[in-house]
């Protein structure tokens, strides 16, 4: 009996990973509540994009959204809470993700081999006109400035931008910031730039660009942001199941309180005992290996957490990360106001709405 071959299908885009954004769709958020930003401070939001301001002058927030185009389903929207009209010079407002240099090393930026990637972004904003955007490396001492352009307020609108690599510079390609992108939403002189080359001087925006943090009220949402290899340009966007997305943004920033997308409700974080009456400590093994040995940011007041040993609870205000720890897992202790018995064992506990949380940011 004869067989009748049937030809696989042609798939386009088929290379998996391609894109070098993490949580490109914006459907993380561990931290899952809404970033002031009023300052120069660097302040995550959603899972791996981030917002910096000024200080004493204009305001904006940052927060996940259900606001999206079709096939999404999450972007993260910026919103003007107090105007700045009148920019000062090196002041600088933007929403900005960052590359590690691991996901950078086919690129062979600052090499003369340095390859062409594209850029490709959903964007919605109650402004029109010509926006900013640019790309740095790590070091923050190579700029280069793009513009696109917002047609129609309130709409979501597709963007493509042709990125070249650089020949020159540092660009980082172990586990340190490579590239940083940057989406101007205000810019002053002396930290603008026009479009052209790769330089030196500091440019984080687009000269005489639209500055939405001149409109109160104005918003200004993202989605959809892949950055990949020019192969004859850009590429549907690469959706990936939540899990894989959850567990790359886990490498970064890992919530053990309950406000994160890993719990529910309080929850145990750690098997401890009391190495001494005074001293509690338990090691805690994270989902997935993190970029290096995190930081450690907890509420810090009053009975955050317990630790549940003998049939009993005792009170913990705050928690430390000591030196025993790396970047597969961390020893959290407390000597401040432990009190039980040398030797018992129990459960570490955080207390639901608490913060604790794990912070390996580039």
């Amino acid at each position: 009996m004869s067989q009748t071959k049937v030809a696989a299908p042609f798939v386009s885009n088929d290379a998996n990973f391609r894109n070098k954004i993490v949580n490109g769709d914006l459907s993380v958020d561990q931290r899952n509540g809404t970033a002031t930003i009023n300052g120069t401070s660097v302040t995550y939001n959603v899972d791996r994009f981030l917002g910096r301001g000024v200080a004493s002058a204009g305001v904006f927030t940052l927060a996940q959204d259900t606001t999206s185009p079709d096939n999404f389903t999450s972007s993260i929207k910026a919103t003007v809470t107090t105007a700045d009209s009148s920019i000062a010079t090196g002041s600088s407002y933007r929403l900005q993700t960052n590359i590690e240099g691991t996901n950078m090393a086919d690129m062979n930026w600052g090499s003369s081999s340095a390859r062409t990637a594209v850029l490709s972004f959903y964007v919605r904003s109650s402004v029109t006109g010509t926006f900013g955007l640019s790309v740095a490396n790590g070091d923050f001492n190579r700029f280069r400035v793009f513009s696109y352009t917002i047609d129609s307020a309130d709409t979501w609108e597709r963007k493509i931008i042709t990125i070249p690599g650089d020949t020159s510079g540092t660009w980082p390609t172990n586990n340190t910031m490579s590239v940083r992108l940057n989406w101007s939403l205000g810019i002053g002189t002396n930290v603008d730039g026009t479009v052209g080359s790769y330089g030196s001087s500091t440019a984080e925006g687009l000269q005489g660009q639209t500055n939405l943090i001149a409109t109160n009220n104005a918003t200004f949402y993202l989605t959809g942001v892949q950055f990949e290899v020019d192969s004859g340009g850009a590429t549907d966007f690469e959706h990936l199941p939540f899990d894989v997305q959850l567990r790359r943004c886990l490498r970064y920033f890992l919530d053990l309180s309950s406000t994160g997308v890993l719990n529910n409700d309080a929850s145990y974080i750690a098997q401890a005992c009391y190495y001494t009456s005074g001293l509690c400590m338990g090691f805690c093994h994270f989902p997935v290996p993190m970029r290096v040995e995190p930081s450690l940011t907890t509420s810090n007041s009053g009975n955050s957490f317990f630790m549940y040993a003998n049939g009993s609870g005792d009170g913990l205000d705050d928690l430390y990360i000591s030196g025993a720890s790396s970047k597969v897992g961390g020893m959290l202790a407390n000597q401040t106001d432990a009190s039980g018995t040398a030797g018992h064992g129990g459960g570490l506990y955080v207390v639901a709405d608490r913060i604790c949380n794990l912070s390996a940011e580039l």
